[in-house]
C-alpha cells in the first residue's frame, strides 16, 4: 500500500468531490491519478490560501480506479455529472470529460470550463493529462471544518504528513504508512463531515 498527500488551494466541492456516497478525484492532480491504486491513501491538506495550514481537508483509501471513458458511461457515477439546475453540490460535479469521437475530448460545462462554458484549454491539457479516475467509499471528508493533522504525524522519524512543497508528495517510510492507515481505520465517522471551504 502506498500515500500520497498534498496541499489543496481551492476547495469547492469539485477536486475532490465528496458527495452522493462516494469521494472521486477525476480532475487536477494528474501525477497522483495516474500513479495512485486501489488500497492505497490519498491525503488532501489545506494551505495557507485557505487558512487551513497543518490540517486535513480530506483522507481516502482509492476503492477503485477508471477511465474518463468509464467514468462518463457509468450509471454509478451519473451524479456526478455537473447539473446547473439542481443542487450545489450537483453544479461542482466532476465527471466532465467523455471522448469526442474525433480523438481529442469533450469538456462538459463545468468549474473547469469558463463560466460561459466555453473550453478551458489549460484545465483539459492538465486534466486530460491522466486520463485516470480515483473514486472511493472509504473516506473522510472535513473540508472547512479540517482536522488538525495529529503531532505525532508531523515528525515520524522524519517524515511529515503535511507536504513541504506545492505538489505532492509520495515517498513515506513503511513505518509511517501504517500508522496513518492505523489512525484512518479508527476515525469514528466516515463519509462527507463539513462543506467545502470555499463556501463559506
Amino acid at each position: 500500500m502506498g500515500m500520497f498527500a498534498y496541499k489543496i488551494t481551492r476547495d469547492f466541492g469539485f477536486a475532490p468531490n465528496p458527495f452522493h456516497g462516494v469521494c472521486t478525484l477525476a480532475t487536477c492532480k494528474p501525477h497522483i491519478r495516474k500513479a495512485a491504486e486501489p488500497g492505497d491513501l490519498i491525503v488532501g491538506c489545506g494551505s495557507a490560501k485557505n487558512h487551513l495550514v497543518g490540517r486535513v481537508i480530506y483522507i481516502m483509501r482509492v476503492g477503485g480506479k477508471c477511465t474518463f471513458e468509464q467514468y462518463w458511461q457509468s450509471p454509478r457515477f451519473a451524479s456526478k455529472r455537473p447539473n446547473f439546475k439542481s443542487s450545489r453540490s450537483r453544479a461542482y460535479g466532476d465527471n466532465i470529460y467523455h471522448p469526442d469521437g474525433a480523438g481529442g475530448w469533450t469538456q462538459e460545462r463545468s468549474h473547469h470550463t469558463f463560466e460561459d462554458g466555453s473550453l478551458n484549454v489549460a484545465n483539459l491539457c492538465q486534466d486530460t493529462s491522466a486520463d485516470a479516475v480515483l473514486w472511493s467509499e472509504d473516506f473522510v471528508y472535513w473540508g472547512r471544518d479540517a482536522l488538525l493533522i495529529p503531532d505525532r504525524f508531523r515528525d515520524f522519524e522524519g517524515d511529515d504528513l503535511y507536504p513541504s512543497t506545492r505538489d505532492f508528495r509520495r515517498h513515506f517510510s513503511p513505518a509511517f504508512i501504517s500508522a496513518v492507515e492505523d489512525w484512518f481505520s479508527t476515525l469514528p465517522e466516515r463519509g462527507r463531515l463539513g462543506r467545502p471551504s470555499a463556501w463559506g
